[in-house]
């Protein structure tokens, strides 16, 4: 027979084994979080589930997020480097190795779907200056320690009637779970919770039905053509500060601190504008100046996900 002092020993050592394996599996980081947002913002996460994120919204290596109709985010990676989505855009966080101690294994790559972002270098571009890797339809973009405006406008197309459908069950799932939150009631509120899961569960159905028909080219955002667009399909970018290197099938070309490009497809090459094309970027005002002083958590957050089961 044990002792009762060995077994309450042994019990304490069992249960500070289990808090200790616990712990280390809610610290494992994400890449980055969510610092401002306006409007929805979507996570399709590499599981196949589906989720609306809120401010400080972790974000995974292999999670596709999607703003919607005049939304904008701000995504903040723990190396201090910066994302800024414009609406409409969706984009792939493929890759994303950092660690301060090993600058060997650094590696990010992202895949610019549709839509237009804002790139800010962090520490991972300064010291790993061909780790850093944009591709998108027309072209791959070595981003290497540049500050970079980059927009891809693929060819107008009308916003299918499933695929409206999927944005509006989506957005609705969305209004659902923010009235659940002011509900003064406990039943008002689960029944808003009950009506978002379920608002979310027909939005993924919907889009996938919609990706099958598409040929699996589809996602939550949808590009739409707005009337009076003058500015042809194809890849754009700004270069804010630093150089960058765009490249496909049909040439590479460099672009400068103060220089335009253009793309128009994977099998043209990349070309220089003369002057300003006039990408739209206009922050929200409740979007502050980037402040990469401050770092990004690793991984631990107080923010709510709605997930899609």
């Amino acid at each position: 027979m044990i002792p009762r002092k060995k077994r309450t020993a042994i019990k304490s050592l069992v249960l500070a084994a289990l808090l200790g394996s616990a712990g280390w599996v809610q610290a494992a980081p994400g890449a980055g979080i969510v610092t401002h947002l306006s409007g929805p913002l979507f996570v399709n996460k590499a599981d196949g589930s589906m989720r609306i994120l809120s401010a400080q919204s972790t974000i995974e290596a292999g999670d596709t997020v999607s703003t919607q109709g005049k939304g904008y985010a701000q995504i903040r990676f723990s190396d201090d480097s910066q994302l800024t989505l414009q609406p409409d855009t969706v984009v792939t966080l493929n890759t994303y190795v950092y660690d301060a101690s090993m600058p060997a294994q650094d590696q990010l790559m992202l895949t610019l779907k549709q839509g237009g972002i804002r790139s800010n270098v962090g520490k991972l571009g300064l010291r790993s200056l061909d780790r850093v890797t944009l591709v998108t339809p027309a072209a791959s973009i070595a981003l290497k320690s540049a500050s970079v405006v980059v927009q891809y406008r693929p060819e107008p197309k009308p916003v299918a009637g499933i695929e409206r459908l999927s944005r509006y069950l989506a957005v609705t799932g969305a209004e659902f779970e923010a009235s659940a939150h002011q509900s003064d009631t406990s039943y008002g509120a689960f029944a808003s919770v009950v009506a978002a899961r379920y608002s979310y569960r027909l939005a993924r159905a919907v889009a996938w039905l919609d990706s099958k028909v598409a040929g699996g080219q589809s996602s939550v955002a949808a590009y739409n053509a707005h009337p009076g667009q003058i500015m042809p399909p194809g890849l754009y970018v700004q270069v804010m500060d630093g150089l960058i290197n765009v490249s496909n099938g049909a040439g590479s070309l460099n672009f400068a601190a103060g220089q335009f490009g253009f793309t128009p497809s994977f099998t043209q090459p990349p070309v220089i504008v003369p002057a300003s094309p006039g990408l739209p970027f206009t922050l929200p005002v409740s979007f502050s100046p980037a402040t990469p002083s401050t770092p990004a958590p690793n991984g631990s957050s107080n923010a709510v996900n709605c997930e899609v089961r």
